[in-house]
């Protein structure tokens, strides 16, 4: 193995990911290099601040953290070979006796369907030696595909602590539940937090994959209940398997309707009842699509869970529910059949025609699951393109993103792109930079070569050092 090569996660890494949510590793930096990483650190938040989204060209050698085999091996396991690194990125302070609050991140001031499938994950590296007493990430593991935390005390159950030597890395789901513990050392505690988006639906593993079958791991430490179709739904996407669950299962009518009564229950044995229609061919589809119409917001969302994995047989079903009055049954059918991604082709020209509709959210759940499908690809670009140009910044930050994943495809939004390089959020420039990058097509490259020139910071000017050297 060449020296940069990723290191890989093995199968049983991979199968612990997807039921806890959540993996501690570790890079083999030396103590130097982690001392003077934090020495800039110090110097940087004293005189400075907190950098913020500039803390990686601020401090440059933070980027070799990213370049790290085992880093990018965990990161394109789990994202695959071609992941993005979101433009926001955080250095957290931690010196506070006091806990912080369990919270799930957003995604940038919009509610959008939190997504069972690692699409979005992030990094929590920490620079120091960080004991418990320290304040490490504490992390809810199996609590990423749940909306609520399900205890109902406020002491945690089963709460993963993110403690280690200096170099030591929690790879988590975007979506999971975490807090930070209480500082007791009363000592500079930083942990560096970045995100990271997948760009491709999945073809085939992108681990170190031996075993094609599911298994649960030995480390099972989801504390809430046992999941085991949606775990197995979630290994076979990762393997490049869409709709893996459909027609797997008897169709047998008591056994759906008693599934179909669980919808809206405990929301962990909901959502395996959703996952368990989702197998039982056209009754079951039935069952769930009677579900997402459910005025119950549990109910409707879960049942969407189930549609998104239930194959073909769900598409034209989602389709008619795009003409729902309910705002928030058109939402989760646009997301059931983006992650239905090439399997629901000819529900594009309707999701099309939702560009214009009325309501934000639906134009935002829209432009994202574009991104997922494969054709008609011309008339995805030109919807996509022209939604740079949307009122709302979240559909354009989101139709930037799209783009990026159709790469080469998207070649003919250059232009639309080049125009977004001067949008005034912040997040939409860096994401149409990203795009072009992705498309990389020559035109695509001047563009974002022009741009970068242009925007080009300094890491080294700051108020005591203008000029020189």
């Amino acid at each position: 193995m060449q020296p940069n090569t990723p290191l890989l996660l093995t199968d049983e890494q991979m199968r612990t990911f997807i039921t806890n949510g959540c993996l501690l590793l570790k890079t083999d930096f030396s103590p130097e290099f982690h001392q003077q990483l934090l020495e800039q650190l110090n110097t940087v938040y004293t005189e400075e601040g907190n950098p913020g989204n500039n803390l990686l060209p601020r401090i440059r050698e933070v980027q070799k953290i990213f370049d790290h085999p085992v880093v990018t091996g965990a990161l394109t396991s789990v994202l695959g070979e071609n992941y993005m690194m979101h433009a926001h990125r955080h250095g957290h302070f931690n010196a506070s006796a006091t806990a912080g609050g369990w919270h799930k991140d957003s995604y940038w001031g919009y509610e959008r369907m939190r997504n069972h499938h690692p699409n979005w994950a992030m990094i929590m590296y920490f620079p120091q030696d960080t004991p418990v007493e320290l304040g490490p990430t504490g992390i809810l593991p199996g609590t990423q595909n749940y909306d609520s935390r399900n205890f109902e005390s406020n002491e945690p159950q089963g709460e993963v602590l993110a403690n280690g030597e200096a170099g030591t890395f929690a790879l988590i789901h975007y979506d999971i539940w975490h807090r930070s513990t209480p500082n007791l050392l009363g000592q500079p505690r930083y942990m560096l937090k970045f995100e990271f988006m997948r760009t491709e639906m999945p073809q085939e593993p992108s681990w170190d994959n031996q075993e094609t079958g599911w298994k649960r791991p030995a480390n099972l430490l989801a504390p809430i209940a046992e999941n085991d179709l949606m775990w197995e739904e979630t290994w076979n996407w990762l393997s490049g398997k869409i709709g893996s669950l459909a027609g797997t299962a008897s169709a047998d009518p008591e056994q759906i309707k008693a599934l179909a009564g669980q919808l809206d229950g405990f929301e962990p044995a909901a959502i395996n009842a959703s996952y368990d229609l989702a197998r039982r061919g056209p009754q079951g589809v039935e069952a769930l699509l009677e579900g997402l119409y459910s005025e119950q917001k549990q109910v409707s969302r879960v049942a969407a869970y189930g549609l998104s994995a239930a194959g073909e047989e769900a598409v034209d079903g989602l389709i008619e529910a795009l003409n729902h009055k309910d705002e928030a049954v058109v939402v989760r059918a646009v997301f059931a059949l983006g992650e239905l991604s090439r399997l629901a082709s000819r529900a594009v020209p309707a999701l099309l025609q939702l560009l214009s509709h009325p309501a934000d959210a639906i134009r935002i759940a829209v432009v994202d699951a574009l991104g997922y499908m494969t054709s008609p690809i011309d008339e995805i670009v030109a919807g996509l393109a022209n939604a740079l140009q949307d009122v709302n910044t979240q559909v354009r930050f989101m139709a930037s993103l799209s783009l990026s994943r159709l790469g080469a495809s998207a070649e003919a939004a250059v232009p639309q792109l080049a125009a977004a390089l001067e949008d005034e959020n912040r997040y939409v420039r860096a994401h149409a930079a990203e795009s072009l990058n992705y498309i990389g097509s020559e035109r695509a490259k001047n563009t974002l070569i022009k741009f970068l020139l242009n925007s080009r910071w300094c890491s080294t000017t700051n108020k005591a050092n203008a000029f020189y050297p």
